[in-house]
């Protein structure tokens, strides 16, 4: 498939603890987000752009309590994972503008990336829309080395956001063949390690984050 890098995505069990972790871990506070009505979750967002991976951001993500249950299984794996131990990258998310054929060509390849569904949130701007790729059971693929496939509607989040302080200088996948992907700004590792590894420059150095 043929994608461009759109944003990492950290998981929390809470969205306070996934702003704290985020203040100890990389320095910066993160900012507004919203709340996706769809899948019954709540973020908080910040730029991660640079130029290599231009509009590029950073999403934190937690179930919503005060929301109804979805009725399907939430994206990101959120329903299933333990983030006891504290918050941490699950995967990453790819913006693509043929979503439904680059979906068709994954599953004709082996890999099953789930469902275009519509999704939107509200901003102080207006309405976000956007098209994502969700597998039935929710899950990430690889360990979170292949991507979640998003295509946006009009405006994309990024455009709106101030520069934060942290840049994604490279991004490592390992465990994935190299047929599955199509995305220059990556590289693909097959030395052993963990699937997803995020190398980010913060006002505390640089930071690696990885999956497990």
């Amino acid at each position: 498939m043929s994608a461009q890098v759109d944003h990492l995505v950290v998981a929390a069990r809470t969205l306070a603890e996934g702003v704290q972790w985020c203040e100890a871990t990389l320095g910066i506070t993160p900012g507004p987000g919203g709340k996706h009505p769809l899948m019954s979750t709540h973020n908080r967002l910040f730029s991660v752009t640079s130029d290599v991976f231009p509009n590029a951001y950073f999403e934190i993500v937690a179930i919503d309590p005060d929301a109804p249950p979805p009725g399907r299984a939430r994206w990101f794996g959120l329903d299933t994972l333990d983030l006891s131990s504290g918050p941490r990258l699950v995967t990453f998310v790819a913006r693509n503008i043929a979503l439904d054929a680059t979906l068709a060509a994954s599953r004709n390849a082996g890999f099953d990336g789930g469902r275009a569904l519509a999704a939107s949130r509200d901003t102080p701007s207006g309405l976000l829309r956007w098209r994502i790729a969700v597998r039935d059971d929710g899950a990430v693929l690889c360990g979170g080395a292949m991507p979640t496939l998003i295509e946006w509607g009009e405006h994309h989040p990024a455009a709106s956001m101030p520069a934060s302080g942290v840049s994604l200088r490279s991004l490592v996948l390992r465990g994935l063949p190299k047929s599955a992907l199509n995305i220059a700004q990556v590289s693909v590792d097959n030395t052993p390690g963990p699937a997803l590894e995020a190398h980010l420059q913060t006002p505390r150095g640089p930071i690696t984050l990885t999956s497990l």
